[in-house]
């Protein structure tokens, strides 16, 4: 899944299966490659499932996927993806630090797949690089993980290596995979033996947030779509709701497990992402009308929302219209 080509096809990808893997995350990975064989006739791809003792692991289904080797039996491959889910950080150890270090210096690109960035990053070789990972656990990962670039989108892929929230997400970014080595029309044949829809880009959104029913919440969400293009301070806010700042702060805090600010900043990078995909309005008069001083404050805070900038988000979409 790096973005340099291997030298030989089959192109080798190793899976390490942390307990309670999310199956429904490694499987929606590897069924578009084995599809991709299969229409190609050819082993474009292959894959070595990894657990750390070799013995079978247990998924978060309550299911049991059997792998071919352990650890420090395993074959060494340009690619390794940590598959994780819930309570990622039980799996990790000293002894898989240390492998996951080692295969690190030997050139081997690591990604994680839903929560198995908890583990690389653990072993501090996330720092300074931008990941993703599911939005459930964005906020604790962010917490524990200060120096690494987290943001809430469906997959990245950089030269230092890759990630992907988890779930269909990972149907996405072996699409894009197969996208790069093999061609578009590729990529289209095995999205329509999935039945996958238009195959979404990095920056697409993981989820959209239903607003709790609670009347003082939703009076404050109305408050804020209606002041995009020119927000209000939290204390203003707070003044136009007939409650304090604090006050507001806990009832975000209790609902959302975010700040009014952080909600706010949300809503108006929302409403940019939404015409950006949908108008020919330029970046300039968008970052304004989503309450942006200058283009570049809003580059920078929308590429750490949705990991792209807004000219490259412009890009993806009128490329997708395109097909």
């Amino acid at each position: 899944m790096r973005l340099k080509p291997p030298d030989t096809v089959p192109e080798r990808i190793g899976f390490l299966l942390l307990p309670r893997f999310a199956m429904v995350a490694f499987f929606s990975a590897i069924e578009p490659l084995r599809i991709a064989n299969r229409i190609d006739g050819r082993p474009l791809f292959e894959w070595d499932l990894i657990s750390h003792d070799g013995e079978p692991v247990v998924a978060s289904n309550g299911m049991t996927l059997a792998v071919s080797s352990s650890l420090h039996a395993a074959p060494q491959v340009p690619s390794l993806a940590v598959c994780a889910s819930f309570e990622p950080e039980n799996g990790i150890d000293d002894e898989l630090i240390d492998w996951l270090r080692e295969c690190a210096r030997e050139g081997c690109v690591l990604g994680g797949m839903d929560t198995g960035c908890y583990a690389l990053a653990a072993a501090g070789l996330l720092d300074d690089q931008t990941v993703t990972l599911h939005w459930e656990c964005l906020a604790d990962f962010r917490a524990r993980f200060p120096r690494v670039d987290v943001v809430e989108s469906i997959y990245e892929v950089t030269d230092e290596g890759f990630s992907c929230a988890g779930g269909s997400a990972a149907i996405d970014m072996s699409l894009d995979l197969i996208r790069r080595r093999h061609g578009d029309a590729l990529a289209k044949q095995v999205r329509a033996q999935l039945i996958h829809e238009q195959g979404r880009r990095p920056a697409s959104r993981q989820r959209d947030p239903a607003i709790p029913q609670e009347p003082m919440l939703q009076r404050a969400m109305t408050l804020m779509e209606a002041n995009l293009a020119s927000p209000l301070s939290i204390r203003a806010l707070a003044n136009e709701l007939g409650i304090t700042w604090r006050r507001l702060d806990r009832l975000f805090a209790r609902h959302w497990a975010m700040s009014p600010q952080q909600t706010y900043l949300a809503r108006r990078l929302d409403h940019a992402y939404r015409l950006l995909c949908e108008t020919p309005h330029s970046i300039m008069d968008i970052s304004l009308a989503c309450g942006f001083a200058s283009p570049s404050s809003f580059s920078r805070a929308f590429r750490h929302q949705y990991g792209a900038t807004p000219r490259q988000l412009r890009q993806q979409a009128v490329s997708n219209h395109a097909q």
